[in-house]
């Protein structure tokens, strides 16, 4: 079966959910300190499975895939730089199997933790290592690729152009951003959400908006900055349930799966179409984002 684009759905009107963290179940299942969360896509593909089937049973019109930390430069870290591919294949292909033909694979892509400002690596490396994942990720069975919490604009426009020219996917970027004591939104590299959104979608991003670092209040501001220089490309959010706090020596993150939900409204009159979670969401979390996003779309 041959599924819509994403942004011709939103196109209609729609606006659509996406799933939660997949770091923090992986956590829960076991995952510890120092272990390669790409790894238990092959070692432990059953556990992977039941996190994306969650997400789909909390009513998520997309998932995302375990291969955050896809690419030969975080993998290296574990000797498996070799295994790129087999792995990310693996990683959207039990994303895959979860979704069906009832929701979009969104493979995710995260930054390689390499600084081109610091000079230890080229762009062309850079290009090189996004388009082995994309690829791999394409041939897994992904819809699109989320190329996610990109706060250098120069590695997230290389992510961009290499899978938009060696796949057939729809391409979502999304940048995480920090509240200054000013007040201004900016990312560790001090990019604005203005400046991001104009640089992604000039690089080729079909979907964009932010990530993580934030909690639904703030991606609303956010949202609304993007709004001021893109009125039309759409925009995912991935929200954290909240800004953490620390609990006996663990950040614990307090947004209520009710907390969040209370907030869509806003985020979709600021400009979100797609609105999921990120660190510390559940499915419970999804589920209410759910619920109140159809509320929201009946009124309409």
């Amino acid at each position: 079966m041959t599924r819509a684009r994403i942004s011709d759905m939103i196109k209609q009107g729609k606006v659509l959910v996406s799933d939660g963290a997949w770091g923090t179940f992986l956590q829960r299942k076991g995952l510890k300190p120092g272990q390669c969360p790409e790894l238990w896509c092959v070692d432990r593909a059953d556990d992977v499975l039941d996190i994306a089937k969650s997400y789909i049973a909390a009513g998520a019109d997309m998932i995302e895939s375990n291969s955050f930390g896809g690419t030969s430069f975080k993998l290296k870290h574990y000797g498996l730089d070799g295994r790129v591919a087999e792995l990310n294949e693996a990683a959207a292909g039990i994303s895959r199997k979860a979704a069906g033909d009832k929701a979009w694979v969104i493979a995710s892509i995260g930054p390689t933790g390499k600084m081109l400002a610091m000079g230890d690596v080229t762009e062309d490396e850079l290009y090189e290592a996004f388009k082995e994942q994309a690829v791999a990720l394409e041939k897994g069975g992904a819809d699109a690729l989320c190329i996610e919490t990109m706060s250098d604009v120069t590695e997230a426009c290389l992510a961009i152009k290499a899978a938009k020219k060696h796949t057939k996917l729809e391409i979502i970027c999304t940048f995480t951003f920090e509240k200054t004591q000013q007040g201004y939104y900016r990312t560790m590299m001090g990019l604005s959400p203005e400046d991001a959104a104009k640089a992604a979608v000039e690089a080729g991003a079909d979907i964009i908006g932010p990530n993580c670092g934030n909690g639904m209040a703030r991606m609303v501001d956010i949202v609304k900055a993007m709004r001021t220089v893109d009125a039309k490309t759409p925009i995912l959010v991935h929200a954290n349930a909240g800004l953490p706090v620390n609990v006996d020596g663990k950040d614990v993150f307090p947004e209520k799966p009710a907390d969040m939900a209370a907030l869509v409204p806003s985020l979709i009159e600021a400009g979100a179409n797609v609105i999921g979670g990120c660190c510390g969401t559940t499915p419970e979390h999804i589920a209410a984002i759910k619920k109140a996003v159809d509320a929201y779309q009946s009124k309409k």
